[in-house]
């Protein structure tokens, strides 16, 4: 009997200890430890252990902020605006280029893949960007297309309720795209230059797109810090990032951030990565107040960036 007793009391213990440890090193896989893929390009770059939560304190002691800057070799014209809408505090920038090739993206550290992180404000100013917000956080999922200055990185469709992705293609244009209905490669092939796959559609065809964030069952649905990204016309784009989790600023819905987009006569519009991401970095600093954990004004370690080219030397 005692036998009898004893070996299941050990099999029960050994497995308890390997589900233990499956469980940790799952969560450590989705969450912390990095995994790279492929490396853009070989400069050095300075940046904190991606295996902790990569977070760097923001100068906060400036209550607003409004500067535009101009060029005639790459944007017309960029302005910032800052409002107060619903009892947020929101950054609106608004953005008309000379070509849309100007408008790029980013990976932290410069390298596709999982866990790899950087600063916003690191990544903007190594890409010599002049404006700057966070992207996706593509490398927090496995599935979702990944198109970046036009490379094919990942072509693993999502399913479920929310799988339609924003294109920008090689004329600068905004494209809603449903996931699977064609290959990544095709994509590229057709000019497709950016695809970033977080959601929901805010904006399609000029109106607020009431099924898509009706729909969705993984991006917060109650106020919270906000990213997202519009086009308004040719070579005429916006990035607005809500700043919230404080008591300066209570963040926004999505519907919310879909009705500022329609007001200001954004044809397409999309949601980005936001939450303790949400940063927009203008001409060498972050102008709006990230709070990563809802006690301070800090920034967060990301997977990537969209963003504006300054002017080159």
């Amino acid at each position: 009997m005692k036998k009898l007793i004893k070996i299941p009391l050990l099999y029960a213990v050994a497995m308890s200890v390997f589900l233990t440890t499956c469980t940790a090193f799952v969560l450590l896989d989705a969450f912390v430890l990095s995994s790279s893929a492929i490396v853009i390009d070989e400069k050095p770059i300075v940046c904190d252990d991606e295996n902790t939560d990569v977070v760097k304190e923001v100068d906060a002691t400036t209550d607003s902020y409004t500067e535009s800057a101009t060029s005639t070799t790459i944007y017309k014209s960029i302005s910032i605006e800052i409002i107060t809408y619903e009892g947020a505090t929101l950054y609106i920038a608004d953005i008309k280029l000379s070509n849309p090739q100007y408008l790029r993206s980013a990976f932290a550290k410069d390298t596709y893949g999982k866990n790899i992180r950087q600063y916003t404000s690191d990544i903007a100013e190594n890409h010599n960007a002049i404006l700057a917000i966070n992207g996706d956080y593509y490398g927090y999922r496995s599935v979702g297309m990944v198109i970046r200055n036009g490379v094919l990185y990942r072509d693993v469709p999502r399913t479920g309720a929310d799988t339609r992705a924003l294109l920008i293609d090689d004329k600068g244009n905004f494209e809603i795209f449903e996931e699977g209905s064609e290959t990544g490669k095709a994509l590229v092939d057709r000019g497709i230059l950016q695809a970033w796959s977080f959601g929901p559609v805010l904006v399609e065809n000029g109106e607020i797109a009431t099924a898509d964030i009706s729909s969705q069952n993984w991006v917060s649905s109650s106020k919270n810090p906000r990213v997202g990204i519009a086009q308004i016309g040719p070579l005429h784009y916006m990035f607005i990032v809500a700043d919230g989790r404080s008591t300066l600023s209570t963040g926004v819905n999505l519907t919310q951030l879909a009705q500022v987009f329609k007001d200001r006569g954004a044809k397409i519009a999309y949601n980005l990565d936001g939450g303790g991401s949400a940063t927009i970095w203008f001409n060498g600093k972050v102008i709006n107040k990230p709070t990563y954990d809802g006690q301070g004004v800090y920034e967060r370690g990301v997977s990537d960036i969209v963003y504006i080219l300054g002017n080159q030397e």
